[in-house]
């Protein structure tokens, strides 16, 4: 007698990757050796207290638990369930977490399914492995600059710059940038997730020649000898320049800060950044952000690509700036409770471009975003490098041509269909 797991979303490997938000599964009973009654099963972790850790749901919504029982019937019919990643407890390797299921009076294990929790982590804190892994894969899709990257680095350029800034769907557009530019390094390694630079905390781990790079005198970055980005490159040229306006590492590290007027100040940190939008927190004055402490991060370098819009894509660091940028969205989210794209808090311009009261072109709810509609021409850029969005084994959203609004539900809190297959260490689904 033994037991199968079906899970949704299954890559070509037949691999598996979730986060926080639930997933549908399914188990079921095979070689029962002819008995004719069900069996109670239990599922379970089978490190409690090694690797990435899973809870399991019989319905959504419904209560996480550590263990699930289940009756399976003896005709082999599957049996429905959730399964998601533990809160605080992601993978740190591809594998690491094992579903096992047992019989429930003789805990007999009927099967094993191992998986991963993949998360999107602060890179200050990531392993060594964790880090490299990532390093690897963005080095191959750069291809020292005959590579996939190249899109990415086309599509933020100051010419294109009124698709991604300066309007509402500010953060709608990165999130989908960033997603595109993950799941491109997912078909690299699957077990990678995008790190976010927390830069209101000092990241002494990440301003490293092992890891990010370190600026020497002249601006320029320098990797350890083998480093995967030691041969970076953009545009036909070799390297990456960039000045911290902030000491990045050593004892004496400090989190981002830029000059102002002559005076040194913090970026605005997390929790003030988590007010904005008060009294009614209102994503229109949420997006402000965009400002501080978005454009602050990117002013706490004196010199170097990641200071302008037309150059700042060079940088690998910038992912990690809008990886944490886009983590401050998700927070600010799950705290206020801003998914219902009906609710104009959560977002404020819930109808299409060219209606009374409208935003820009591409800032609106039913917006598609440039450029992953392949529109050029009028009011869009010229071009459209990269064709559409990159698809995912683990999520069917947001499709090919996303609008502002298959940006907001991105854990599926509303519906499930709308979720995207990423998550935040320290922002959890509730539904």
């Amino acid at each position: 007698m033994r037991t199968e797991i079906t899970i949704d979303g299954a890559d070509s490997a037949g691999a598996n990757y979730i986060a926080w938000a639930p997933v549908h599964s399914s188990i079921r009973l095979v070689d029962a050796d002819g008995g004719a009654d069900s069996v109670d099963v239990v599922l379970r972790n089978q490190n409690p207290s090694n690797g990435g850790q899973i809870v399991f749901r019989d319905a959504i919504p419904g209560a996480e638990q550590d263990t699930l029982r289940l009756r399976l019937p003896a005709d082999g019919t599957p049996v429905d369930f959730f399964i998601a990643g533990k809160f605080r407890h992601p993978s740190v390797a591809d594998k690491d977490a094992v579903i096992e299921v047992v019989e429930a009076n003789t805990e007999d294990v009927l099967s094993t399914n191992a998986l991963m929790v993949r998360i999107r982590k602060n890179a200050n804190e990531l392993t060594e492995d964790e880090r490299d892994r990532f390093l690897s894969a963005f080095a191959i899709l750069n291809g020292g600059g005959n590579g996939r990257f190249s899109a990415f680095r086309a599509m933020h350029r100051e010419k294109t710059q009124d698709e991604a800034h300066n309007f509402p769907g500010f953060l709608a557009w990165h999130r989908a940038y960033l997603l595109d530019l993950e799941r491109e390094l997912q078909q690299i390694d699957p077990s990678v997730a995008l790190p976010y630079w927390r830069f209101d905390q000092p990241a002494p781990n990440l301003f490293t020649g092992e890891f990010i790079g370190v600026a020497d005198n002249s601006g320029t970055v320098r990797f350890d000898p083998g480093h995967p980005l030691e041969f970076w490159a953009t545009d036909g040229l070799e390297g990456i320049t960039r000045t911290p306006d902030f000491v990045t590492s050593g004892p004496n590290a400090e989190a981002a800060t830029f000059t102002f007027e002559g005076n040194r100040r913090l970026v605005m940190n997390e929790a003030r950044t988590l007010r904005l939008g008060r009294p009614e927190y209102l994503y229109a004055r949420f997006v402000r952000m965009e400002g501080d402490p978005h454009g602050a991060a990117h002013g706490s370098f004196v010199a170097g690509f990641i200071t302008a819009i037309d150059t700042a894509a060079k940088d690998p660091l910038f992912f990690l700036l809008h990886a944490n940028v886009d983590r401050l969205w998700a927070k600010w989210q799950w705290v206020r409770q801003r998914f219902d794209t009906t609710n104009p808090a959560t977002y404020e311009f819930l109808s299409n471009a060219g209606d009374p009261g409208s935003a820009r072109v591409g800032h609106n709810l039913n917006d598609t975003m440039w450029p992953w509609n392949q529109v050029t021409g009028g009011d869009r850029p010229v071009t459209a490098p990269g064709g559409t969005l990159a698809a995912s084994p683990t999520a069917n959203a947001p499709g090919p041509m996303p609008t502002v609004g298959d940006m907001i539900d991105y854990q599926g809190v509303i519906n499930s269909g709308n979720r995207l297959g990423f998550d935040y260490d320290d922002v959890r689904f509730e539904a």
